[in-house]
């Protein structure tokens, strides 16, 4: 699974590089979201502005891998796309994650 992290100051940004998180590979992205953010920092922004498509085993691995950041460490969401918003819209996760519309530029990977 193609994710990458950059740690900025007290902040994780985690970028999916995939179109999808479903079933097929829910458990790998929590295993490697569980490596990306091993440092410490406050902050965790998950940039999915490349993923398509998004289900129910998908969205179970985002909440998964805010719990397993804990009460002090707040998982943010960046770059939704349409169908992926909606995923989140519908099922009011929308009111449990900060959504961002995109990535601070300062913050976006260089390439």
């Amino acid at each position: 699974m193609n994710i990458t992290a950059d740690a900025h100051d007290d902040l994780i940004v985690v970028t999916v590089s995939e179109d999808r998180i479903d079933a097929a590979c829910a458990i790998q992205f929590k295993e490697r979201m569980r490596e990306l953010t091993q440092s410490p920092s406050s902050r965790v922004i998950l940039d999915l502005s490349s993923v398509a498509f998004l289900d129910s085993s998908g969205l179970g691995a985002v909440v998964a891998v805010m719990k397993l950041l804990g009460p002090d460490r707040k998982l943010e969401l960046s770059g939704l796309t349409p169908t992926v918003a909606k995923v989140f819209r519908l099922t009011r996760m929308d009111t449990v994650f900060t959504i961002h519309p995109s990535l601070p530029d300062e913050l976006q990977q260089a390439g």
